[in-house]
């Protein structure tokens, strides 16, 4: 079977009625999907988004104390991240979790190298010159 390098998902199928945290029995409900989700692409790396699917590989953790260091649990790679939804509510989390972003990149070759794959050259983000932006055009 091959497997996926980089697998994102959600504890969840569906966002609970008023937007509300999952429930212990929701998330128990949609469990067995997501392990069919999971043994089916085989990811090699997850990453989680979020605490309730924090909670799945680290149960009992705190994210605050976790969030963006890549940890083997059995055959594969999970690297907890705080949700990006969460820097709306809490501003002060956005330079964590741009952070933990910005670390991606060398934890996914990380983990690949010590699975025996191959690096990933990422592109570098190159400097926009003011004739690459693109221009706000107007009607008049």
């Amino acid at each position: 079977m091959t497997r996926a390098d980089v697998f994102i998902a959600n504890v969840v199928k569906c966002r609970p009625p008023g937007n509300r945290d999952p429930l212990p029995d929701e998330l128990a409900v949609c469990d067995s999907y997501l392990e069919a989700q999971i043994q089916a692409i085989n990811p090699s790396i997850i990453v989680t988004l979020g605490r309730f699917s924090m909670n799945k590989f680290f149960p009992g953790a705190k994210i605050s104390a976790v969030h963006g260091q890549m940890q083997k649990i059995g055959e594969r790679f999970v690297i907890p991240m705080f949700h990006p939804a969460a820097a709306l509510h809490q501003a002060a989390l956005k330079p964590s979790i741009l952070g933990d972003f910005a670390k991606l990149p060398d934890q996914l070759n990380d983990a690949r190298v010590a699975m025996g794959k191959a690096k990933i050259i990422f592109k570098e983000k190159k400097e926009e010159s003011v004739s690459d932006k693109p221009q706000q055009l107007n009607l008049f």
